[in-house]
């Protein structure tokens, strides 16, 4: 399945190159990738729809895994860098950036500024949503659901404000970016994701060897030697990290994490190893699709790919909460 699923990622990203308001043949691409043929077909495809198509596959990939972190740690399908308040702490942050910090600080200080705040709504979470008998991630996964969403929400209307009271000329760009969009993606952008993966991706193979423990019982992981307080503080830092660096480079994509992990157990079981790839791999297509269907479908205009996710991700999320309910 992983196999499949990455011959599919490689055929979506040809497609990405050769569609949109100048179409591209697959043999013009082809020549374009060897540095032969039209120079003007080269630079579309160089410049404009080879990073924007390799950005949106590596930010879907990174919010899926970051979901499927997040649902493995709290044991509750309903997890996921949106519902948990992630996303919406890392767009506050970063629309502070964009608004405020653009002008004295560098465009490489965004993810870090995105990551920090994820972290401080994921921490404003945990604690909220603490209850008597201990963490909600434990006891009360309801309540841990209900608490990211206020949060979400608050975070949602600090940026709201900062929007309208910015000065900056940069907020219309934050506005798009806000709902989640690649346009404009640059090769920098391009190469500091995929250096984040080379430091994640060691971080995610060496928590993988004790999730499958954990995901049987706590009491039976402990047993086999599991430190289940750091694992669980691990998966978290990871969680918080996917997430954080997804939103800086490419906006507040929702649902990605949510919908990924759940079409991933469906198609390869609930393995941790096989679901971080089918996962990876499902994400990274759902916004790349998005984006492509965002680009192409409406030309002249180019609709942010996080509105299509969001439409499909809302409805799905609607979903599984009637049918926990149930």
């Amino acid at each position: 399945m992983g196999l499949l699923l990455a011959v599919a990622c490689v055929g979506l990203l040809l497609v990405s190159m050769m569609l949109g308001k100048y179409p591209i043949g697959a043999s013009g691409v082809l020549d374009a990738l060897a540095g032969r043929g039209d120079p003007r077909q080269g630079f579309i495809i160089e410049y404009l729809r080879l990073p924007r198509a390799l950005l949106a596959l590596l930010a879907g990939a990174a919010l899926g895994l970051s979901g499927l972190l997040l649902q493995t740690l709290v044991r509750n399908p309903l997890a996921s860098p949106d519902v948990l308040g992630m996303s919406s702490g890392a767009s506050a942050a970063a629309v502070f950036f964009l608004s405020y910090l653009t002008p004295y600080l560098g465009q490489h200080w965004l993810p870090l500024f995105a990551i920090g705040g994820a972290a401080a709504a994921t921490l404003a979470v945990q604690v909220l949503a603490i209850t008597r008998r201990g963490p909600a991630a434990g006891a009360s996964p309801t309540r841990l659901v209900l608490t990211g969403i206020a949060v979400s929400a608050l975070m949602g209307a600090c940026t709201t404000a900062m929007l309208a009271s910015s000065p900056s000329t940069s907020t219309l760009s934050a506005y798009v970016w806000l709902v989640g969009s690649v346009f404009g993606a640059t090769w920098p952008e391009v190469v500091s994701m995929v250096l984040w993966f080379l430091v994640l991706l060691p971080g995610l193979a060496w928590v993988g060897r004790a999730v499958p423990a954990y995901q049987l019982d706590e009491l039976a992981a402990r047993g086999v030697g599991v430190a289940t307080g750091s694992l669980r503080l691990q998966l978290l830092a990871l969680g918080v990290l996917f997430a954080g660096v997804a939103v800086a480079h490419a906006g507040a994509v929702a649902f990605v994490g949510l919908i990924s992990p759940h079409v991933a157990r469906r198609w390869v079981g609930q393995g941790f190893g096989g679901a971080c790839v089918a996962t990876a791999l499902i994400g990274a297509m759902l916004v790349a699709l998005a984006d492509l269907v965002g680009r192409t479908l409406f030309l002249p205009k180019d609709i942010p790919a996080g509105i299509f996710v969001a439409v499909l991700g809302g409805a799905f999320f609607i979903y599984l909460l009637l049918r926990r309910l149930r």
